[in-house]
């Protein structure tokens, strides 16, 4: 496999930690950004004892100037972006009609704004080389919604539609855009659900089971090779038949 320069946002997370994982191990050289400095390099310093070199860049996706800095940097360090995955994301649940406006907008902000500040600096340099992988990371939750959640299943099913519009402006420059849509993933942030709501999520999954957070990289992983390059502007689901939309 040819090496290449993947950036994927969120990337000190559960799924973001496969993700770089799996793209090192494929051959690539990968970066990621952070906004706490201790908290990265710690985790740098973990990734380098079990033999990743992984690169780091400050940045707040949810903001422009600091996503096109912070590609920039990554630029710096280890050569243009050909593989982007769009992964950063958070959660600030309320039902509607008590969710505040800074809820919803640091939820759109960081899940779907992000998407344009982090792709934008790195889509030009891409047709020009005319190849390029561009993977949001979006959620069961953006497909079918779930209770609590308006602003966050708003947000990621926001990442499909700019997935589909994006691949389509940009097949014949080499580039394929798609997305990955996880149901429940056994994350630290999912196992420190109580144990009795956890199992009821369990129950409503066909394969018994929460995914593992190396399953998504995986699925991330199968869109890179040039074998899937007829492949753009779709939509892997990859949550234990939860949902099994067309």
């Amino acid at each position: 496999m040819t090496t290449r320069v993947a950036l994927i946002t969120g990337g000190t997370g559960g799924i973001g930690s496969a993700i770089v994982k799996r793209m090192a191990d494929n051959g690539h050289r990968v970066a990621t950004n952070y906004r706490n400095e201790e908290k990265a390099r710690e985790w740098q310093a973990q990734m380098k004892q079990v033999g990743y070199d992984i690169a780091l860049a400050k940045g707040d996706v949810s903001t422009p100037e600091e996503a096109e800095a912070m590609v920039r940097e990554v630029e710096r360090q280890l050569g243009p972006v050909d593989i982007l995955v769009n992964n950063a994301g958070i959660t600030r649940d309320a039902t509607f009609h008590k969710m505040s406006s800074q809820q919803w907008n640091e939820v759109i902000n960081t899940n779907l704004n992000s998407v344009f500040n982090v792709t934008r600096p790195v889509i030009e340099g891409m047709r020009a080389r005319r190849w390029g992988r561009v993977i949001q990371i979006s959620s069961i939750n953006g497909q079918k919604g779930q209770y609590g959640q308006a602003n966050y299943a708003a947000a990621k099913a926001g990442m499909h539609g700019f997935t589909i519009s994006l691949a389509q402006e940009n097949a014949k420059f080499g580039i394929t855009v798609n997305t990955v849509s996880p149901g429940y993933i056994g994350t630290d942030m999912v196992m420190a659900v109580p144990e009795e709501v956890r199992n009821k999520i369990v129950a409503q999954i066909p394969t018994g089971r929460l995914g593992s957070p190396d399953e998504i990289a995986y699925a991330v992983a199968f869109f890179i090779p040039d074998e899937a390059s007829w492949i753009t502007g779709a939509n892997l689901s990859a949550n234990g038949g939860q949902y099994m939309g067309w």
